[in-house]
């Protein structure tokens, strides 16, 4: 059986005028031990909320469920919502196995869709598109309210969704409308979370005395940041590798630079700074290359949640090992929900 390892990519905004509301979708055939349905619903580019075909939990962030307490009927809504999708997304997954001719195998359908506001023009956009087995497949135009096919083996499946108007008029209307209302709704509840600002603790770290120096970060939010090493005021390029921006289990994030000192006198250690930058504060955060202050050995890193969905197309952040996936727990409440029942019930301990 061969083994799939393919990356959701969602995307968030530089700008704290603009704004979105994303639902990370995967429905999977094949798969023994993974959930066949899973959905992660993404605010400004952080997970509000999630759910999954084998718990049956609708997890809901401390700031998404006080939305739910003050608007109590969007909890129905979304349980309906939840369980619709689901079936809905397994009809798809074997409607598309069909038209292409597989009737067996490891196979997976995943969207990205929601939408943009910018809160300065008020200008609003939708989007919706679909990968299958890693790759893009087909998008929802808007405009036109019809599929479009992103590779010929598409085209069988573009024909008969285009034929059930009823669907096509209620993805359009949700994703034209709908979906910029509840994303103005949810924004004053997580405000201040979206939008805060935490600073990193910064620390040096060595493997051995002759191994590159690595400037690690971790702690800040938001992931909008930047880390380089310079001399004597000039940034560097040549001998630093530069790690990616990565999430911890807190909701905060991680990164690293490293510095190759193979060629680095003694005496030159103090010409060498780290700086980091983050999107909203003014004062760089910088640490000088200081020997005394490094200790030996491997570097710790905070553990990285690896979250819910799996991925298909060409934006990023939210990125996402669908194979080693695993719920997110720290800052989520539970919430139960029965197949079939609209009616789900707060866990008492919220």
């Amino acid at each position: 059986m061969k083994i799939l390892t393919v990356f959701f990519l969602c995307c968030c905004f530089s700008s704290t005028v603009e704004h979105s509301l994303e639902f990370c979708v995967t429905s999977s055939h094949g798969f023994p031990h993974f959930p066949e349905f899973v959905v992660v619903v993404v605010v400004d580019g952080v997970e509000s909320g999630s759910y999954d075909s084998n718990t049956r939990m609708l997890k809901l962030h401390d700031w998404t469920t006080e939305f739910i307490r003050d608007n109590p009927d969007y909890l129905q809504l979304f349980s309906q919502e939840c369980y619709g999708t689901e079936i809905s997304f397994r009809r798809y997954t074997v409607d598309i196995m069909h038209n292409l001719n597989q009737n067996e195998g490891v196979h997976v359908l995943q969207l990205r869709s929601g939408c943009e506001w910018d809160e300065e023009t008020g200008e609003t956009a939708g989007f919706l598109k679909l990968g299958y087995d890693g790759e893009d497949f087909m998008a929802l135009d808007l405009q036109t309210s019809t599929w479009t096919a992103l590779k010929p083996e598409a085209n069988i499946t573009k024909l008969r969704w285009d034929a059930d108007k009823v669907g096509l008029h209620d993805y359009t209307s949700f994703y034209k409308y709908q979906c910029s209302i509840w994303l103005k709704e949810f924004l004053p509840y997580g405000r201040k979370y979206l939008q805060r600002t935490v600073l990193p603790s910064v620390s040096l770290l060595q493997k051995s005395p002759s191994s590159p120096v690595s400037c690690f970060a971790t702690g800040f939010y938001p992931d909008r940041a930047a880390m380089f090493w310079r001399k004597d005021g000039e940034e560097l390029y040549e001998g630093v590798d530069h790690g990616e921006i990565l999430p911890n289990n807190d909701d905060t994030f991680q990164m690293s630079a490293d510095l190759n000192i193979s060629s680095v006198k003694l005496e030159d250690w103090e010409k060498y700074e780290c700086v980091f930058q983050l999107s909203g504060v003014k004062e760089d955060i910088v640490t000088r290359l200081d020997k005394s202050m490094i200790p030996y050995g491997s570097p710790p890193r905070v553990p990285v949640v690896i979250g819910v969905v799996a991925g298909l197309l060409l934006l990023s952040v939210c990125i996402t090992g669908f194979i080693m996936w695993r719920k997110k727990k720290n800052g989520l409440q539970a919430v139960q929900w029965e197949q079939g029942n609209a009616e789900m019930a707060l866990d008492s301990s919220m």
